[in-house]
């Protein structure tokens, strides 16, 4: 192999010296002015790789422990390929769903875009947090409405649909295919939508001639809004110019035209329900949802009152039987409290019980056997099994009494009740509420009805403990002494 002279013939005659002559290490590295450490490494290399190991090499790592697997990178570049409209989060989603491990970050994935030119690099777009997003709390209760053209016909001409999402679980509830967007077609659709779904609360639409006579010159009103007031709808109409009031419909277009309309022709106004009718099918039970936490549209529309023509049911995750569960009320803030930590579970389920399941490091969160939520454990071991005795119910709906020592007391101010001379936290929540007090082995068990709420260990002095409990209700004992 040939290697360039220069540097390395200078460090093969200080090896030759220690070599050949038998002179010292010290002393060679002093005649050419490096430490006796490099004169050693030189003879390290050059007794593993000869001549050419005491030429320098790259710098550059044989490994680099966070790069991207190449397989996974191939998956990423096929299934961008495949579908065109996926972004580096919808990615991530399948990925995980594929089980891939580890699954490459946001970020990663759209440097991998970038690398294979499936994307171009832009200038970041506004923080998620500079806008005010809003929906409402449940299903059924606001539709936005709306018409899109763009489906091309064989003779020629354009036909256009009316579309429906419900506001809060962005399900379709109505994709019509209409020749001409006239009044009468409109309405038919809002009529086929209700009876397949129900009827809404509100009804949200911009002031198009067909929604409203808002802006119209003659006097009454158009048959879209005497459906609506035929129905007890609320129709809430947009201020003019303003299409981001309505824009989970306007967003919900703009995938329709990417994902179905973009480069089809249909051959008749029947063809294209068809085939419409099969994209919106998949839409709403089967592709997950950015804005829904990757779920799909159903998982939330399912949870609005049965209508007559109920869809097919979703896909239901139970729980497993085997692992350790309790029942949790949703706060308004959309959190459950368990085990002294704070879960994320939606303001969608405000009011609501969800079935808190630990899995190992995981938090599974259930609600009507749907998973809705899964986070990585937040709490200590050691509070767990509280938490779990406190969200459980027995079969009987009565809390298992192991011991007759059991008494009513009321909860003060502070959140806490008195037993034996001892305070013992309840809640804040049921501050001025009567608790039971019971005594089961070592811990003082507080309940509301069947349910268990706090376990402590017992704190107060055990020889005051009879007549705490000769007082059930807790009042003091009046003295018959004369």
């Amino acid at each position: 192999m040939l290697v360039g002279l220069g540097l390395v013939e200078q460090r093969y005659q200080a090896v030759s010296e220690v070599l050949v002559d038998g002179a010292k290490v010290t002393d060679v590295a002093r005649r050419h002015g490096v430490s006796r450490q490099a004169v050693h490494e030189w003879l390290l290399k050059y007794a593993n790789h000869g001549l050419a190991g005491l030429a320098d090499r790259s710098s550059r790592p044989a490994t680099c422990p966070h790069q991207m697997a190449p397989v996974t990178e191939a998956r990423i570049v096929e299934l961008r390929r495949e579908h065109p409209g996926w972004g580096p989060r919808t990615l991530e989603h399948h990925l995980r769903r594929e089980g891939f491990d580890p699954v490459p970050g946001r970020s990663s994935i759209y440097r991998c875009l970038i690398r294979h030119g499936l994307v171009t690099p832009e200038a970041r777009k506004r923080k998620r947090a500079d806008y005010k997003r809003w929906e409402r709390a449940r299903a059924m209760e606001l539709w936005q409405m709306d018409v899109v053209g763009g489906v091309r016909l064989a003779d020629g001409t354009e036909a256009k649909v009316v579309t429906g999402i419900d506001d809060h679980s962005r399900f379709c509830v109505s994709a019509h295919v209409v020749q001409r967007a006239t009044a009468r077609p409109t309405c038919d659709a809002l009529a086929l939508a209700m009876g397949r779904h129900g009827v809404p609360e509100a009804i949200l639409t911009d002031n198009g001639k067909v929604f409203t006579g808002r802006f119209g010159k003659g006097p009454g009103i158009v048959l879209f809004d005497r459906i609506c007031a035929e129905n007890g709808i609320r129709h809430l109409l947009t201020a003019p110019r303003s299409p981001t009031t309505t824009g989970k419909v306007e967003r919900f277009h703009k995938t329709l035209r990417r994902e179905f309309l973009d480069g089809k022709v249909f051959a008749s106004v029947e063809a294209a329900q068809t085939a419409l009718d099969a994209w919106v099918h998949e839409y709403n039970f089967e592709r997950p949802h950015q804005s829904l936490g990757m779920a799909v549209p159903w998982d939330r529309f399912c949870l609005a009152a049965p209508s007559p023509l109920e869809p097919a049911p979703p896909v239901v995750v139970e729980a497993d039987p085997g692992l350790p569960a309790a029942t949790r009320r949703v706060g308004a803030n959309g959190r459950i409290s368990f085990a002294r930590a704070q879960y994320q579970a939606g303001r969608w389920l405000a009011g609501e019980a969800v079935t808190v399941v630990c899995d190992g490091g995981l938090v599974h969160l259930h609600h009507r056997g749907v998973l809705i939520a899964t986070h990585a454990r937040r709490h200590t071991v050691d509070k767990e099994a509280a938490g779990l005795r406190r969200g459980q119910r027995p079969p009987s709906g009565r809390r298992p009494s192991a011991t007759a020592a059991s008494v009513t007391r009321k909860v003060d101010g502070s959140g806490s009740v008195c037993f034996a001379g001892t305070n013992y936290r309840v809640g804040s929540k049921f501050r001025r509420r009567q608790v039971q007090v019971a005594l089961v082995g070592e811990t003082v068990e507080i309940s509301v009805g069947a349910e268990l709420i706090r376990t402590h260990p017992i704190r107060h002095d055990r020889t005051r403990e009879h007549g705490a409990l000769a007082n059930p209700g807790g009042r003091p004992r009046r003295s018959n002494a004369a």
